[in-house]
Formats: structure tokens, sequence, C-alpha cells
């Protein structure tokens, strides 16, 4: 068990393995030594998974996890939201992500509420932006102990004008959920599996649903890692899987781009329910789960990394999570940066 960060970081810097020069040796056989040492000192981690111009260059699993394991995602489960209104778009089924929320659910609010949301969009909810007070942090559990989700999160106070200012509420992902569920007129389960999921190779498992059906839009999705790095893989690909177009190019790059930033943390930007910031000097894009559950990808080097993790509440799951960040950070963007500056310059 660990102790301390320090303790860990000794460990990190006394490791002398590097990876080996781009002459000598093949892509794929990039030797991630100081990444896969300092994993195996955490606890809490299930695995890493890297993938570099296409190629798996680092697959391991730790703590009793294994390739077959579905991990609860967490609120990693918001980026695949985000997919899915894509899709919907691209499908038609939705107009654009200007459109306003009121034209979907306007059947469950009076006059006055109908009124106050007409002006949020569904880009405000992909952006966090919708002006609501949050249903996350201190008001989750009242969120989810409420007899119906939709109501509860629409009807909450307007503390800011949409658009203006980033609120992080799951209440506005579960939201897009029900959205996603009365456009296409079919549950985002069936929906994911028939224009997503199929394509990646791969069947979405269940998960959890609101009281009143909606499947639950931002949280508690399960996944391998395996099947969280091909929907990775797809972001990098600018949406293309297998010979397909799944999601259209422009969606990708929108999804991508600085919408918002966060009102927590310097230097951390939000996108279509995508975390941006930079990492060893490059610009980085990531779905991000409680307790450690990553999708990162670092477009300009073609790489993607993944990792899962105990999502257990524990005191230790802060001080993991930073690890894992700076473990991310220091021995994968930056060991791989450094393998493949010759193609850079």
């Amino acid at each position: 068990m660990l102790n301390s960060a320090g303790i860990v970081f000794s460990i990190f810097f006394s490791i002398n393995a590097c990876i080996a020069d781009a002459t000598t040796q093949n892509k794929s056989n990039i030797l991630l030594n100081n990444a896969l040492n300092a994993a195996e000192s955490m606890p809490r981690l299930f695995s890493i998974l890297v993938s570099y111009q296409d190629d798996i260059i680092l697959e391991k699993y730790f703590n009793g996890s294994g390739s077959e394991k579905l991990v609860n995602i967490k609120s990693a489960s918001k980026s695949f939201i985000s997919a899915l209104v894509g899709i919907a778009i691209d499908h038609g089924h939705i107009s654009s992500s200007k459109q306003s929320i009121g034209n979907y659910l306007t059947s469950q609010l009076n006059s006055e509420t109908s009124q106050k949301l007409s002006i949020i969009s569904i880009e405000d909810l992909l952006t966090m932006q919708s002006g609501l007070e949050t249903t996350s942090n201190r008001n989750y559990g009242a969120w989810v102990l409420s007899p119906d989700w939709i109501n509860y999160a629409l009807n909450q106070p307007m503390e800011y004008p949409p658009g203006t200012r980033m609120q992080y509420s799951t209440g506005n992902t579960h939201l897009l959920s029900a959205i996603l569920t009365r456009a296409t007129g079919m549950s985002v389960l069936q929906f994911a599996r028939e224009n997503l999921t199929s394509v990646l190779g791969f069947r979405l498992a269940e998960w959890p649903r609101d009281p009143n059906g909606i499947y639950f839009g931002g949280n508690d999705m399960e996944m391998t890692a395996r099947q969280m790095l091909a929907f990775g893989k797809l972001y990098l690909n600018k949406g293309q899987a297998n010979d397909r177009q799944v999601i259209s190019s422009e969606w990708i790059d929108e999804s991508l781009q600085v919408h918002t930033e966060s009102t927590r943390e310097q230097g951390r930007y939000y996108g279509y329910s995508w975390w941006l910031k930079e990492m060893a000097g490059y610009e980085t894009a990531y779905a991000w789960g409680y307790g450690g559950q990553y999708i990162i990808l670092v477009p300009v080097l073609e790489l993607v990394v993944v990792t899962t993790s105990s999502s257990t509440p524990h005191k230790e799951r802060r001080s993991h999570r930073r690890l894992l960040s700076d473990l991310i950070e220091n021995f994968i963007v930056h060991e791989v940066a450094q393998y493949t500056k010759p193609t850079l310059n």
C-alpha cells in the first residue's frame, strides 16, 4: 500500500529504462517501462492501454483485472452520449446542436418553465452551459432519488444566462439522453448498438435507467478497456472506423475544440462533453470518469491512452487520480513524444 506521493515519485524517477530509439526499434516494440513499473505500484489501477499510430504498444491489466472485465466508466459516459448526439444529427433525427431543447422536452413542463427552457440549446447541454443549477456534487443525491429525473433537472433555478458559464451537471447529459430517446424513437441503448458500437465491433452492455426508463445519460455505462480504446480511436480517426464514417468529421472537430473554460481548475477547458488541456506540451482531449477512468487523445502524436481504475469511494481516490495523471503525462505522452520527434520535425 502506498503511503505518500513522494514515495511513488522516488520509485518513478529511479527507473532507468527508456523508449528505444526510433531508428533501431519498430513502433510496436516501444518499451514504456517507466509507465509500467509505476502502474504496478498503484493498488486502485485496473488497466492501461496505449495505441500509437493505430498499433497497441502497451496493454496491461492489474489487481485482478483482465481484458474481458467490464468497468463502470462513470462520467466518461458523457463523451459517449455526445457521440450519439452527433450521430443523431448526422442521421437527421436532430436538426443541429443549436436547436432549442424545448422542441423535445416541453410535453412535461408548464408554460412558464417551457418559456424559460426555450432559450437553452442542445449545445448548451453538451458544453455544461445550460445555466440551470447543477444536479451534481451537493445536489446529486436528491436528484437521483427523485421520481422524475427529467423534471427535477429542468425545474432547477436558472442561475446564469444559457451559454455564458460552465457549471458541471450530470443532469445536462441526462437531458440529452431524453432528447435522443424522443428524437430517434428508440432507446439510447438500441440507438447506440445499431449506429455506433456494432461498427466498432462490440455489443454495448446495458446500464441503469431512470425511474421513467430513460438510460442514464452521463454516468454508469460499462465497457471493457478495449471497448473504450475503440471509441477513442474513432475520435482520433475523425469519426471513421472499419471503412465507415460513423460520425461526421465536422462533429469530431466541433467536439474537440474549446467551447468554455472550467471554473474549478485553470487551464482546463471543455468541448462537447470532452475535457481539453495541455499535457507534456501537447493539446489533449479526454473523457474522464470518477476514480480514474480515462480515454485520452493526443491527435498530433496519433496517440490514445485508456485507463480504468476502481471507482469505489476511498480516501486514496484523489491521490490515485493525481498520480495516474502524472504517470500518463510524464511516462506515456512525454516519452512517446520523444520517440516521435524525428518525424514531427
